[in-house]
C-alpha cells in the first residue's frame, strides 16, 4: 500500500510539473521568457522515461502514467512545431496584446451614455424648436439624429482629428437644424 502512495504521490508531481512547463512554453513563445525552458523539458522526459519499463501493477495508476506519457509527447511534437516555425520565421508572436493595456469597460459604457443622452436632448430640443416655429411633424427619431451624428462624427474626425464636438439645435431662418462646432 506504501508504494502504491509514492507512485500516486510522484504521477501528481509529475502531472504538475507538466502543467508548470506548458505554462513556461506559452510564455516563451509569446515573447515573456526569453529563454526556452529546455532543461526543465529534460527532467520531465527523464522521470517519464523511469517508469516506462517499471512494472505498474494497479491498473488505475498504470492508465494515468500512460495518459500523462501520450499528453507529453503530444506536447513535445507541438512545442518542436513551434519552434521550428520561429526559426523559419514563420511564426508570429502577439506581443502586441502583451503591452497593450486593456480598455476599461466602464469608461466605454459612459461614452455609449453619454452619447445616448446628448441624442435625446438634441430630439427634445429639435422638436421644441419646430413647436415655437410652428413647423407642423414630429421632430426625427432618436435613431435619425444618432444616425446623423455619427456621420457628422466620422466626417469631422476625417478632417481635423479626435477632437471633441459639440451639436446644439440653430433656428435661424425658423428652420430649426442641428449645429456642429468643435469645443475648445
Amino acid at each position: 500500500m506504501d508504494e502504491r502512495r509514492t507512485l500516486a504521490n510522484e504521477l501528481d508531481e509529475i502531472q504538475q510539473n507538466m502543467k508548470e512547463l506548458e505554462i513556461r512554453y506559452e510564455q516563451y513563445f509569446a515573447g515573456v521568457e526569453r529563454r526556452e525552458p529546455h532543461r526543465d523539458r529534460t527532467t520531465l522526459a527523464r522521470r517519464l522515461r523511469h517508469y516506462t519499463n517499471r512494472r505498474i501493477v494497479q491498473t488505475d495508476l498504470k492508465f494515468r502514467y500512460q495518459g500523462l506519457a501520450s499528453r507529453f509527447m503530444s506536447y513535445c511534437q507541438y512545442w518542436d512545431r513551434i519552434l521550428r516555425l520561429i526559426e523559419e520565421g514563420k511564426y508570429h508572436r502577439h506581443t502586441a496584446k502583451l503591452n497593450k493595456p486593456p480598455a476599461p469597460a466602464d469608461s466605454q459604457a459612459r461614452e455609449i451614455n453619454q452619447q445616448h443622452n446628448e441624442v435625446e436632448r438634441l430630439q427634445r430640443e429639435l422638436d421644441s424648436a419646430r413647436q415655437a416655429c410652428g413647423i407642423p411633424g414630429e421632430a426625427p427619431s432618436v435613431n435619425k439624429i444618432a444616425a446623423f451624428l455619427d456621420d457628422q462624427r466620422e466626417k469631422i474626425r476625417s478632417r481635423y482629428g479626435d477632437r471633441p464636438v459639440e451639436f446644439s439645435i440653430d433656428t435661424n431662418g425658423c428652420k430649426p437644424r442641428i449645429k456642429v462646432r468643435l469645443k475648445k
